[in-house]
């Protein structure tokens, strides 16, 4: 059996280590150029299913590599007003801290991923086998395709083209600064959100239990660091909007990585009616994208790795044929998937300052 999995995200890569590591051959494509070829750090909390997933896919001789590059995410999440006054709660929360830049190294290791590869189109042959076209020219066959290739999903396009991205018309800014104890005072527990007229500032802690680079010497050299989300209700620069503000949260700002920040807009992809069932399939925000607010995106995305990886696992050990376990595997991800979205919409009137937001020009 081979798979051919399109895209080099945290779910295909977790689903590729899962059966590279159970001797079921597997190649990886992915559009970009490199893997330095777009802003993709910053904190993600890992659930305990969505830790338990990766694990379960990484090669054990990475585990402990893998609790080094995280960090433990515990505690309240006070509700301040732009004077760092309490003004609620949202109460105490647990979880993991990691990077999702240093992880993406980590599950690339080992892998031969396939760069630069534009998917265009597909066929599924009399053979039941599915023939994959690349921009380039090139071309390839697999026993089983998997779509892993985000939000913009072509392999989704042609499977299911009738599911398509919604704008929730939310734009936000997304940063990172270097970790000092002044920035550290601002979030004592899981997280801290600072909401005024106009603007919500969520902040985050990333603390590695090692450094990166000396977890392991090919991943990225990361400090520790604060995340911020800011999201604006008018196009004004951030700076114009926090004239007012406490000089702390300001600095947080003022101080960011500019390499490492990027403004984008919330869109999410709802699973719809089931496509036919056959030797192509989709995965993480190829199908259930989220918004951030739900704080499961990364998380249900590794669930589905998880997933397809024992099914087919099944199927190399004579347990089951291969579309049986593309089946059981869309219905119950497409279930999940289903409700980890509605969730993430639900949660993000909180985090939307007053009034509504409004149309904002977009880096993407």
């Amino acid at each position: 059996m081979r798979v051919v999995v399109i895209g080099a995200g945290l779910g295909g890569l977790c689903l590729a280590q899962g059966l590279r590591q159970a001797g079921i051959e597997v190649d990886v494509y992915e559009r970009d150029p490199g893997v330095h070829a777009r802003f993709q750090g910053y904190r993600l909390g890992l659930s305990e299913v969505g830790a338990e997933a990766l694990r379960g896919c990484l090669p054990h001789h990475l585990h402990p590599v893998l609790t080094a590059i995280t960090g433990e995410l515990a505690g309240d999440r006070p509700v301040v007003d732009p004077r760092l006054e309490p003004v609620g709660d949202l109460g105490p929360t647990t979880g993991t801290a990691v990077d999702r830049h240093v992880l993406r190294h980590l599950l690339l290791d080992g892998l031969d991923v396939r760069f630069g590869h534009q998917l265009t189109d597909h066929q599924v042959g009399e053979d039941g086998r599915v023939r994959v076209h690349f921009a380039h020219g090139q071309t390839t066959t697999a026993d089983l395709l998997v779509g892993a290739d985000g939000i913009g999903s072509a392999v989704r396009a042609q499977l299911a083209p009738e599911i398509r991205p919604e704008d929730t018309g939310v734009r936000f800014v997304l940063g990172r600064t270097p970790l000092t104890d002044r920035f550290a005072r601002l979030v004592p527990g899981f997280g801290t959100v600072a909401k005024g007229s106009g603007l919500t500032l969520m902040l985050g802690l990333m603390r590695f239990r090692v450094p990166p680079r000396q977890a392991a010497p090919w991943l990225p050299d990361t400090p520790d660091y604060v995340r911020w989300v800011g999201m604006p209700t008018s196009p004004a620069p951030l700076a114009e909007l926090m004239r007012d503000w406490h000089p702390d949260l300001r600095a947080v700002v003022e101080a960011t990585d500019t390499a490492h920040s990027a403004q984008l807009s919330i869109r999410v992809v709802r699973p719809g009616a089931r496509w036919p069932l056959g030797p192509v399939t989709l995965l993480g925000d190829a199908i259930h994208a989220t918004s951030p607010s739900g704080g499961n995106g990364a998380n249900t995305a590794l669930r589905d790795a998880d997933l397809l990886r024992r099914n087919l696992i099944a199927v190399a050990a004579h347990r089951g044929n291969l579309l049986d376990a593309v089946d059981d595997y869309e219905r119950q991800m497409i279930d999940y998937g289903a409700e980890a979205v509605a969730h993430s919409l639900r949660a993000l009137p909180s985090f939307v300052p007053t009034p509504g937001p409004e149309p904002l020009p977009t880096t993407r």
